[in-house]
């Protein structure tokens, strides 16, 4: 039998990939002791279609495999081996089995808002200092939990100290959290740009200088980016970690000026964030005048236009001394069938007369389809648009479930032309599809001729998201057959799976860009930094990579205390960016918080550019950039075996 876990220990309540990868995290990187709550299989399989009780099955199998790894991989005796307990559902009993009563932090990353909701009220109940970290879809109830959870907090513990004690709430969203990295992927060259409450940090890409050139490095060069960056057969393109190639997180300045033909991640701008803006309107409201007729309609309509200008002008030719607005009105009346029989007319009056006719009998069916047509168009207005023609250049976005539609608004966003395929019509993302007027295909993308409908041969890039790892593989196979070197970013779940994709997608289509992403590797990072505590301000994934940004205080950190600017750096791990000087009673007590509100005058502290002879001193607090291991070395209560102080060497 297992034995409680100690007090200050992790726990995580999941039912999928998400709450794998999140404990693997928390163990691998941050050396942390973990409590681990999966559905119960049992219960589940009581369930009518009883597929719910085999994800767990599966999900418990793959858990328990993935911690023996690494545990397996870990140094002896750095944390113990993390445990798994079963059950139907994250209730207060289960909680209490789990050690809630005890721990430091608790992630709920369930799939279902409800059960998450649920179980967040319930463990704040049961422990009132308990860091909470809550995966919600719905990013407006997700900030009124915030607020209502932390003031229940404050209720429940009237005396505590918020200065020593982080009894944060943190609502994050798996889709939210991958969507930039997705979008990224799919359109080379875009900046990252990551918003953290109080703080805008702006990251640029950009590309190796030419010959005799000097890259500029901005405020610090964060990363230098995998040589084969865009190069079909690089190694980066899927979120393998084994892969001996990659990017270089916080290289040195010898690094860098030694690294030719490598582009760069670089800190370009630091600045505070204002108010939130109302979000652009993407597109103009209103009726769509310009898609009332068809353009075989349209043809129709001026083809008998032009037949009927030409009457009149024969008219008026034909008729002398006639004025040209009498010999159109002639040819009017002649059209509708409404004027006297030409009988003592001329021979050219009455043919005249005759053509005049027929084009009316030509001219009454068309002008009661574009009737029809219009009708149909208004009580329409706010269908789905279809790809117009002569559509290039664009993204063929496949799926719009909760994380394709996070990347559609992203997509959007950068003002970027997308077209979505979709098979069921009720899907999360088709009203936003809707709404922001982007095309969209309705149908089964497996089924011929759906890919083309989105005119995916002459695309940009296509992102498979869909929730089908089999529909995702076999609709980039198909897009390639229509267009080998098509950009393609495939959402694969099982990493095994995804690496062997992308390797067998390259060595086919070596003129093509293939990267397969795995979205709860994306977003894993994010959750396990919100459990660390509110000194973690962000993420920028580099490549399949990511680059955290946290304030720490110095005292109690002998890797900063004591050191210049320049030997606290170590590269590959973390580098100091900002020095907060102001008061430590004047100090946000939190730095992703917003400005206060009420007019009270906060002292800006940050100061970005540091001498590197500045010594550290223990009542500083200091903004930096870290890995994730180099993070947890910082933070952890278990440090690592081996450890070096030297500047510019790895750990």
């Amino acid at each position: 039998m297992q034995q409680p876990p100690p007090t200050g220990h992790m726990v995580v309540c999941g039912d999928d990939a998400l709450a794998e990868r999140l404990a693997a995290e928390l163990h691998t990187v941050y050396r942390e002791t973990v409590t681990v709550v999966v559905p119960s299989a049992r219960a589940s399989d009581a369930t009518p279609a009883g597929s719910a009780g085999r994800a767990a099955t599966a999900l418990l199998g793959r858990l328990q495999a993935v911690m023996a790894r690494a545990t397996r991989a870990a140094p002896d005796g750095v944390a113990p081996e993390p445990r798994v307990l079963e059950s139907p559902a994250p209730d207060e009993a289960t909680l209490v089995e789990a050690g809630v009563r005890e721990a430091a932090a608790l992630a709920l990353v369930h799939d279902d808002d409800e059960t998450n909701i649920h179980a967040a009220l319930a463990a704040r109940r049961l422990n009132p200092r308990l860091r909470l970290v809550i995966r919600l879809y719905n990013r407006k109830l997700g900030q009124h939990l915030e607020e209502l959870l932390d003031q229940a907090s404050a209720v429940a513990a009237p005396g505590l100290d918020l200065t020593t004690v982080d009894t944060s709430t943190t609502v994050l969203s798996d889709a939210d959290t991958a969507a930039p990295a997705l979008a990224a992927t799919a359109v080379a060259g875009t900046s990252k740009v990551v918003h953290a409450d109080g703080l805008l940090l702006r990251a640029v890409e950009r590309t190796p200088p030419g010959h005799g050139q000097v890259a500029d490095p901005g405020l610090c060069t964060l990363a230098l980016l995998s040589a084969t960056t865009n190069d079909p057969a690089g190694a980066e393109g899927s979120d393998d970690d084994d892969q001996e190639e990659g990017p270089q997180l916080l290289p040195d300045a010898r690094t860098v000026a030694g690294a030719t033909g490598r582009g760069t991640v670089v800190l370009e701008t630091v600045s505070h964030a204002g108010p939130a803006q109302t979000p652009v309107r993407l597109t103009r409201r209103g009726l769509p005048f310009g898609s009332f007729f068809s353009p075989r309609l349209r043809w129709s309509l001026a083809g008998l236009t032009a037949c009927v200008l030409g009457l009149a002008v024969a008219n008026w030719v034909a008729v002398p001394g006639a004025h040209p607005l009498h010999a159109g009105y002639l040819t009017l009346l002649d059209l509708f069938a409404i004027d006297d029989p030409a009988l003592d007319e001329p021979a050219s009056r009455q043919i005249l007369q005759l053509l005049s006719g027929l084009a009316g009998l030509l001219f009454l069916p068309v002008l009661l389809a574009a009737v029809l047509e219009a009708l149909g168009t208004f009580r329409n207005a706010a269908a789905l648009r279809r790809p117009p023609r002569g559509l290039s250049g664009h993204v063929v976005l496949l799926g719009l479930g909760k994380i394709g539609t996070r990347v559609l608004a992203r997509l959007r966003e950068m003002d970027i032309p997308v077209v979505c395929v979709e098979e069921d019509p009720d899907a999360r993302g088709v009203p936003l599809a809707r709404r922001l007027r982007v095309p969209t295909v309705i149908g089964d993308v497996t089924d011929e001729g759906v890919l083309e409908s989105a005119k995916v041969h002459r695309a940009h890039a296509l992102m498979a998201l869909s929730n089908s790892d089999t529909t995702n593989l076999e609709a980039a196979l198909y897009a390639r057959s229509l267009k080998p070197d098509l950009r393609a970013v495939l959402r694969l779940y099982d990493d095994a799976f995804a690496t062997a994709v992308y390797r067998t997608l390259r060595a086919a289509h070596p003129a093509a860009l293939t990267r397969s992403r795995s979205v709860s590797t994306l977003a894993a990072p994010a959750f396990a930094v919100a459990m660390m505590g509110r000194h973690i301000l962000g993420a920028i994934p580099v490549e399949r990579r990511v680059l955290l940004f946290a304030a720490l205080d110095v005292a109690g950190h002998p890797q900063l205390e004591g050191r210049t600017i320049e030997e606290s750096f170590r590269a590959g791990s973390w580098r100091v960016l900002a020095l907060d000087c102001a008061a430590p009673d004047d100090r946000l007590p939190d730095l992703t918080s917003a400005p206060p509100e009420d007019g009270t005058e906060h002292p800006a502290g940050l100061v970005w550019d540091l001498h590197p002879g500045y010594v550290l001193r223990p009542e500083d607090r200091v903004v930096l950039a870290a890995t994730r291991q180099g993070l947890a070395e910082l933070l952890g209560r278990r440090p690592r075996v081996r450890s070096s102080h030297a500047s510019g060497t790895r750990p």
